[in-house]
């Protein structure tokens, strides 16, 4: 596998179109808005370097399952793929993923946040760089909190969120208290629900690896949230994951969000929400314990060690995930849709502190995530919305969808949690985690 020093890469940078050594990389990547504008602006590269992206833009479980497919059978689809701080660690560990430790000295690894960078990395190697990094908060109607007579707190409790949500609901008006993730997926509803066992004192397993979907926070956790979301969501929510609740959220639909730090962006922006100006940010909501209540995660450009266009590739990556495309993008997009999360010197910038009023509370968020103790009790595993693992991505997805059937009312919250109990044990002892 050819590495480029950092002269080398530079140079290619910087490079004038060529027709003669033009090279077209195949990129996969989600449909978040982050990469929408990263589409947008990507013919910037290509007219600096002279090579073209063909894209594939996919819905973010359809993207995880292509991609770890073609990666997993080695089938060298994509040269630039888009994954995030679970498959980084592992999938670099099987040799799959090309390293990322050469571009040039203006790249400034060292300005990347140390947290983020770890994730991404497997001792001091790099090998996916952040595109976008997040946590969780709490996104609230300020102007319907006042309405109503209702104070939210920086650290609310999911009692008081419960009791918030009870009285801005109204469905009359299409007006719905509170809107989560429904969607199955290990990346969708197990995002949030993970986090929301988590600070009832749960966890995914025991220090044995027996899985602990019965017990009783994750029962407590899934109850709470199906009577929540039958009171006081919005109908359909089983099919409702990140791209749809932001839809419903920036149209005025949500009284309250709890999701990604990164979708603040776009609901701050006059342009692309109708209630831009009208939101407050504060931490995740908690119920017994601080512990994994807020998630941490970072969307990312890696290269398949199958990409015959390496070079190509790591000059992209290089490129989007630079100093100079978040200056580029808070320039020609807007300060407030700048790629949040991945660089000290985006929270030292006056320009995006001022025109992003949640800045504050992100970084504050994706400071105190810590997925080396994501639990009340003792795990054997890291991460906080996921367990780092291979065998997590099939199990989480199973899960997802047995608690979208209880969302749904296709089951019972108790049936729906036993099958997800049967099918972990399954997972497990096929993996060797359980004898």
């Amino acid at each position: 596998m050819r590495q480029l020093t950092g002269a080398a890469l530079a140079a290619f940078l910087l490079a004038a179109p060529c027709a003669a050594s033009a090279t077209t990389i195949t990129i996969a990547t989600v449909n978040n808005s982050d990469m929408i504008v990263m589409q947008k602006l990507s013919a910037q590269w290509e007219q600096q370097t002279g090579n073209k992206i063909n894209w594939v833009v996919l819905e973010e479980n359809v993207l995880r399952q292509r991609v770890t497919t073609d990666i997993a059978t080695h089938g060298g689809q994509f040269d630039v793929i888009t994954i995030g701080s679970y498959e980084t660690p592992i999938w670099a560990k099987q040799g799959w993923l090309a390293p990322l430790n050469e571009f040039p000295a203006s790249y400034d690894y060292d300005d990347l946040l140390p947290q983020v960078r770890s994730a991404l990395s497997v001792g001091k190697t790099l090998f996916a760089a952040p595109f976008y990094a997040e946590s969780s908060f709490t996104m609230y109607r300020k102007d319907l909190f006042a309405q109503a007579g209702l104070t939210m707190p920086d650290q609310p409790t999911y009692a008081q969120i419960e009791q918030f949500a009870d009285k801005l609901t109204d469905k009359s008006k299409q007006q719905y208290g509170i809107c989560l993730r429904g969607k199955p997926g290990w990346g969708e509803n197990m995002a949030y629900l993970s986090t929301l066992v988590n600070t009832n004192g749960g966890s995914w397993f025991d220090m044995n690896w027996k899985p602990q979907l019965t017990s009783a926070p994750w029962e407590t956790a899934i109850n709470f949230y199906v009577d929540l979301m039958k009171k006081d969501g919005p109908p359909g929510a089983d099919s409702n994951g990140f791209n749809e609740n932001q839809a419903l959220f920036s149209t005025g639909h949500c009284a309250m969000w709890i999701d990604s730090t990164a979708a603040a962006g776009k609901l701050e922006d006059p342009s692309q929400s109708q209630v831009a100006g009208k939101i407050g940010f504060v931490k995740a909501p908690v119920a017994v314990t601080t512990h994994g209540a807020s998630w941490l995660w970072a969307w990312s450009l890696a290269v398949p060690t199958t990409s015959t266009h390496e070079a190509a590739a790591e000059s992209f990556i290089a490129w989007a995930t630079s100093k100079q495309y978040v200056d580029l993008v808070g320039k020609t997009q807007g300060w407030v849709v700048a790629p949040p999360g991945t660089r000290t010197s985006t929270y030292e910038n006056a320009d995006y502190l001022n025109a992003a009023p949640f800045a504050k509370a992100a970084i504050a968020a994706i400071n105190s995530a810590d997925p080396n103790h994501p639990t009340l009790n003792p795990v054997p595993y890291t991460g906080v919305q996921f367990v780092a693992i291979p065998p997590f991505q099939q199990v989480g997805t199973v899960v997802g969808q047995d608690i979208a059937g209880a969302l749904s009312g296709r089951s019972t919250v108790s049936a729906a949690l036993q099958s997800a109990q049967d099918s972990t044990t399954a997972a497990m002892q096929q993996a060797g985690y359980l004898k």
